[in-house]
């Protein structure tokens, strides 16, 4: 090596997977990131699924593996979507002083309590491989630089949202390797009263049907060691269990960003539902079942005028580590009663984003599109709007939303088209 030769400093993760070791993950100075998959990863027809594309079952897996994950900037979208967004995002880099963008950094703070089952260590230089200094011309791995800031958690999303341990009626931000067993929402200073709407529309879903983890709504005053945030005067937070947590066993999970590898910031604008649709009827370990359950949630954000399920608020676990399945639903809120002249869902179903021009027609020709036989999911739509039309005009009266809010839901189900009225008198 000559003297002119620049031997680029790295700071490396250990990448786990229910303890089994996938790759090593390399920050450079310059921002770049490169994502080694170990050897004993790869050549493992039995390895547990880090991401859909890295399926033994996917056609390109063994190729997509092959070389190193290189980026700059920003980390590949499979990482960069366990991160959080927005406001969440602003709070944690302030607190570790860094840039809003310095993705590595952030994994390297949050990596202990990921969505899912993927653990993030940082190494120290004396373990890191020789192949990983090598990866890339020469490298030196260098220390991280310490930071003793509790509340290490990382949940995807532009609410402020925490993960929680639930103790005795308390709910406390988890330490020391401890993790959460609750995702706690607190009321939004932009919007008012974002925890009743989601506690009613998310009951509002079950009620039709659709598959969702336990729920409840909070009093704000058993909410421990919140870190200094703005909070409106309001009473309750709302809590949702994570499904990707039993106990002390992480389940893994990824969202359909990770799935289509599409960065946070093309979640409304890269894919259609059509897409998703495929996806879990070709590779779901149920996939029948599940795209009947896809086709009745895709009704149920509809009717419930959320127009917010993109790519992010729909997710894929695997509870045996390997096979794929729809997880449970979540983020469902009605965000028409906060955005005037809201009418379009966020992806293309059937040709159509418009709430009040869809029919079942759209649903049919978007089953085609996915090559979803339409006979398997049309008694599933029959059978979401007989519960709807039933149950849901009495059920809203007695469910926290906003009187307000809930009479702007009423008025949102009379302009539906009459394939999905909902009459309230």
């Amino acid at each position: 090596m000559s003297p002119n030769d620049q031997i680029d400093e790295i700071n490396v993760l250990k990448l786990t997977l229910h303890s089994r070791l996938v790759g090593y993950l390399a920050g450079f100075q310059n921002g770049r990131s490169v994502l080694s998959f170990a050897d004993e990863f790869k050549n493992d027809p039995s390895r547990p699924t880090f991401t859909l594309i890295t399926h033994p079952d996917f056609l390109d897996s063994e190729k997509l593996m092959s070389e190193p994950w290189v980026k700059n900037q920003k980390l590949h979208p499979v990482l960069s979507n366990l991160l959080p967004e927005g406001a969440l995002r602003e709070l944690i880099t302030q607190g570790l002083k860094t840039h809003i963008d310095n993705e590595f950094q952030i994994l390297s703070y949050l990596g202990q309590d990921l969505p899912g089952a993927l653990v993030a260590t940082p190494m120290e230089p004396k373990d890191v491989p020789e192949s990983v200094l090598t990866t890339h011309g020469q490298a030196k791995a260098i220390k991280f630089e310490d930071n003793d800031r509790e509340n290490k958690f990382s949940l995807a999303g532009i609410q402020m949202k925490f993960s929680m341990k639930e103790k005795d009626g308390r709910y406390n931000l988890t330490k020391n390797g401890e993790l959460g067993d609750w995702i706690i929402k607190t009321p939004s200073t932009k919007h008012k009263h974002v925890p009743l709407n989601e506690y009613t529309a998310m009951s509002l879903a079950a009620l039709a049907g659709v598959d969702i983890p336990d729920i409840k709504l909070i009093e704000l005053n058993k909410l421990d060691n919140l870190p200094q945030i703005n909070l409106p005067n309001e009473k309750l937070a709302f809590a949702i269990k994570r499904f990707d947590r039993d106990g002390n066993t992480r389940i893994h999970m990824e969202d359909f960003a990770q799935v289509l590898v599409k960065y946070p910031h093309k979640k409304y604008d890269s894919a259609n539902y059509e897409q998703i649709g495929k996806v879990i009827y070709d590779f779901s370990g149920d996939g029948l079942s599940d795209v009947q359950q896809l086709a009745r949630r895709l009704l149920v954000n509809i009717l419930l005028a959320n127009g917010d399920a993109h790519l992010k608020n729909w997710s894929l676990f695997y509870q045996d580590q390997v096979t794929p399945r729809l997880s449970p639903a979540y983020d469902i809120v009605t965000t028409s009663v906060y955005i005037d002249d809201e009418t379009q869902f966020a992806l293309n179903l059937g040709k159509t984003k418009e709430w009040f021009s869809v029919t079942e027609d759209n649903f049919q020709y978007w089953a085609n599109k996915s090559g979803i036989p339409w006979r398997a999911l049309k008694p599933h739509i029959n059978d979401t709007m007989e519960k709807v039309r039933s149950i849901w005009p009495e059920a809203l009266k007695n469910l926290p939303m906003d009187e307000e809010h809930k009479d702007k839901l009423r008025a949102h189900w009379l302009k539906l088209q009459a394939d999905f009225r909902i009459e309230t008198e």
